[in-house]
């Protein structure tokens, strides 16, 4: 039994070998091998240059950001540098008035009585708020019924 497998295969091989010597059908295989490499490069290449795009407009936007950050703090460097900054943080901080201006102190406890309450939006204790069924909380959330939304 063993010995009919090997001539089986071993006649496969010498007809293999047998083709290779053939022109038209070494000529074939070439050509098939240098059309899959051709394939292989392109698709390397292709893949190489999407990544150097999304590289490149990963530094864009990190450039975009800093150029940003840099106009932020030209501005605020220039805000610094006015008469108006300069007069603000003598009055603050040195408690200096310009020319006919008085300064008046105002008990902490008068002050507080003419500012508004800002509003405070209750929060409901989650003891009180009742546990639903999986089922429920899933049809909640596909038809956007949830208390949690994200509406603006």
């Amino acid at each position: 039994m063993q010995n009919i497998k090997i001539n089986k295969y071993y006649r496969k091989t010498i007809n293999y070998i047998e083709h290779l010597g053939d022109i038209r059908y070494s000529g074939q295989l070439i050509f098939v091998v240098i059309i899959i490499l051709v394939t292989w490069s392109g698709i390397r290449s292709i893949e190489t240059n999407y990544k150097l795009q999304r590289q490149i407009a990963t530094l864009n936007q990190q450039n975009q950001l800093q150029q940003i950050d840099n106009t932020n703090i030209d501005l605020g460097n220039q805000y610094l540098n006015s008469n108006q900054y300069l007069d603000i943080s003598a009055r603050q901080n040195l408690g200096l008035a310009s020319q006919g201006e008085q300064e008046l102190l105002v008990p902490k406890s008068v002050a507080l009585n003419y500012v508004v309450p800002s509003p405070v939006k209750q929060i409901k204790p989650l003891a009180t708020t009742t546990k639903s069924s999986n089922y429920q909380l899933w049809l909640d959330f596909f038809l956007h019924r949830n208390e949690f939304s994200t509406k603006s």
